[in-house]
């Protein structure tokens, strides 16, 4: 098990994983969001390459429309 903060919250992984994994764990696979892994942006061609471990801190920010 790994230990993350999530969007400023301790959260459990039960493993390593890529970002992707993550988001599509958390239901926003399909949503637009901007994903920040310890102060760099993660560009989406990278969710796939781009692993996850323990004592890092990601914020996840869902892009919202309206006018």
């Amino acid at each position: 098990m790994i230990e993350i903060t999530l969007n400023g919250e301790k959260h459990t992984l039960d493993e390593a994983m890529n970002v992707a994994a993550l988001l599509e764990r958390l239901d926003l696979a399909e949503r637009r969001v901007a994903v920040v892994r310890n102060g760099e942006v993660v560009h989406q061609e990278d969710y796939a390459s781009t692993i996850l471990s323990g004592g890092e801190t990601v914020d996840i920010i869902q892009m919202v429309g309206g006018g």
